[in-house]
C-alpha cells in the first residue's frame, strides 16, 4: 500500500515532474514548437504529416518518437520492473539522464537535429522510471494519466469506495511540479535558450546523488 512507502517518493515524483515540465516548455519554444517530455501530439503530427508534409519533417518526428522508444528500453534493461523498489539503479539512470540532456545542449546550441533525438531519450528514459503501487503506475514526464487516475478516484468516492488521501496527494504533487516546470522553462528559455537544459540535468545530478546517499544510509545498496 501507498501508505508505507517512504516519503521520498513525493519528493522525487515532484522533482522529476518539475524536470520533464522544464524539458518540455524548452521542447515547445526551441524544438520546433513541439512537446518532448510525452509523444501523443508528436505521434499525432507524424500521423498528419505524412499526408500534409515534406517526408524530411516525417522522418524528423519519426525519429523523435524512436529516441523516445530507445530512452524508455535503457531503462527497461536496467530496471527489469516497474515495481518501486530501494537498491536499484536509479541514480545510475539519472545520471544518464543528465548526460543525455547535457549532450543535448551540445548539438542543440550547433543547430543540429540530434539535440532533439537526445532530449526525447532522456525524456523516454526518464518516464520509464516508473513505480508501481496501490494498483496506479506513476510517469513524471506526462500528467494525462495522472488526472485520468485523478479522475477515476473521485469517481469511486462518489459511488461510496474509500479515497486514498497519500495517493491523491502524490498525484497533486505530480501535477503541481509538471506545472511549476512548465512555469521556469518558459521563465528561463528566453535568457538562456537551449543552455536552459543545463538546469534540469544539474537536478538530475542531485536527485542522483540524494538518492545514492539515502540508499547508503539505509543499507538498501
Amino acid at each position: 500500500m501507498i501508505s508505507k512507502l517512504p516519503r521520498w517518493v513525493e519528493y522525487g515524483s515532484f522533482i522529476l515532474a518539475l524536470v520533464a515540465g522544464l524539458i518540455n516548455a524548452i521542447g515547445l519554444l526551441g524544438f520546433k514548437h513541439q512537446s518532448i517530455s510525452h509523444l501523443s501530439g508528436t505521434a499525432t503530427l507524424l500521423g498528419t504529416g505524412l499526408v500534409n508534409t515534406s517526408f524530411l519533417d516525417s522522418y524528423y518526428l519519426f525519429l523523435i518518437l524512436i529516441s523516445f522508444l530507445i530512452g524508455s528500453a535503457i531503462s527497461g534493461f536496467f530496471l527489469r520492473s516497474g515495481s518501486l523498489k530501494l537498491g536499484r539503479n536509479y541514480s545510475a539512470l539519472l545520471i544518464l539522464e543528465a548526460l543525455l540532456l547535457i549532450a543535448a545542449v551540445y548539438f542543440l546550441t550547433g543547430d543540429s537535429l540530434y539535440g532533439h533525438y537526445l532530449a526525447s531519450a532522456a525524456c523516454g528514459l526518464q518516464n520509464a522510471l516508473a513505480t508501481t503501487f496501490s494498483g496506479a503506475v506513476v510517469r513524471t514526464t506526462h500528467v494525462t494519466g495522472i488526472f485520468t487516475d485523478l479522475g477515476l478516484m473521485f469517481g469511486a468516492r462518489l459511488r461510496g469506495q474509500r479515497f486514498d488521501g497519500r495517493k491523491a496527494s502524490l498525484f497533486m504533487l505530480i501535477i503541481l511540479g509538471f506545472i511549476i516546470g512548465g512555469t521556469v522553462g518558459a521563465f528561463l528559455f528566453p535568457i538562456l535558450k537551449f543552455e536552459a537544459l543545463f538546469i534540469p540535468a544539474g537536478i538530475c545530478l542531485l536527485l542522483a546523488l540524494s538518492y545514492s546517499v539515502y540508499t547508503a544510509k539505509t543499507r538498501i545498496i
